[in-house]
């Protein structure tokens, strides 16, 4: 795959302050790429540089192989974390005003129909569910027919059910060849998306590659669980462990010999949880902290 966008060294300063500092990564034509991170570890700060909403102190960001022209805008689409909308206007009627912003906006009829926005046409906007809200602005992130597509914490607050029906929305942009980049709080939805994640904390890309490539590299093995009821029978067998919400939960690298020795101290088979490390757990060993902190 062709690179769509290039990061050399990009650098932002607040004061004294270094939110962004000297970060570098390709995005490749066609995927889906996932930049994650605690609060305030400088994403949303290059998210809007790349966005062109702010301008960076030092490095470059190249648009197929270029600086960015006039043409960029065109040439994208942004969902933003939170996006007004004008009042006492219909979806059709949105969707009418800024399509009006753009030279070559696709059809209406195909938008609505992409983002199951048929049903809701005539609906005002104030109106309108999160989930629906979000398939709008998606929508408008869409009208210019984008190459490259920015979603911002697209599904933040939504229900299970919403957050579910958005994915299928932007599997469906993959397919397309739309090239996604995607900032989220929430690591399944990051691995369900995105064909490589890269993680940033105090303004640094710290790793980068595919979800599972990560985890093996990171965190190999298994996790094991009990109950924090039998938390005195894993201190007998000289296990180390961490409890978490009632939950005594460590990492082990041979599960059968691990688990027999567990039922030989009493404990039954039903007692003990096996769990694969997932990307919080990633993130809790590159960060030190929790994606939600």
């Amino acid at each position: 795959m062709a690179d769509i966008l290039q990061v050399r060294q990009l650098t932002k300063r607040f004061g004294n302050k270094v939110a962004v500092d000297e970060l570098s990564f390709v995005l490749k034509s066609g995927q889906c790429f996932g930049l994650l991170g605690p609060n305030g570890a400088g994403k949303t700060t290059t998210i809007e540089m790349l966005e062109g909403v702010l301008a960076p102190d030092d490095g470059e960001i190249l648009f197929h192989g270029k600086p960015r022209s006039s043409d960029f805008r065109q040439a994208i689409g942004i969902q933003f974390q939170s996006t007004a909308l004008q009042e006492r206007l219909n979806v059709l009627e949105t969707l009418k005003l800024f399509s009006r912003l753009y030279e070559s906006p696709l059809p209406l009829a195909e938008l609505m129909n992409r983002c199951q926005l048929d049903e809701l046409a005539e609906q005002d906007t104030h109106k309108l569910s999160g989930g629906q809200r979000q398939r709008l602005l998606l929508a408008i992130a869409l009208i210019n027919d984008p190459q490259l597509l920015f979603l911002d914490e697209p599904t933040t607050g939504l229900d299970p059910q919403a957050r579910l029906n958005f994915w299928k929305l932007v599997e469906q942009i993959k397919a397309d060849g739309k090239t996604v980049l995607l900032t989220t709080h929430y690591m399944d939805e990051a691995h369900y998306l995105c064909d490589e994640i890269g993680i940033v904390d105090k303004g640094k890309l710290i790793a980068r590659d595919t979800p599972q490539r990560l985890l093996e590299q990171y965190i190999p093995g298994i996790y094991l669980s009990v109950s924090a009821d039998y938390a005195e029978v894993l201190d007998k067998l000289g296990i180390e462990y961490e409890r978490q919400y009632g939950w005594c939960r460590w990492k082990c690298n041979d599960v059968k010999a691990q688990i027999d020795h567990l039922q030989q101290a009493g404990l039954q088979l039903g007692d003990i949880q096996i769990q694969r490390p997932d990307l919080d757990d990633l993130f809790l060993t590159l960060t030190g902290r929790s994606l939600r902190s």
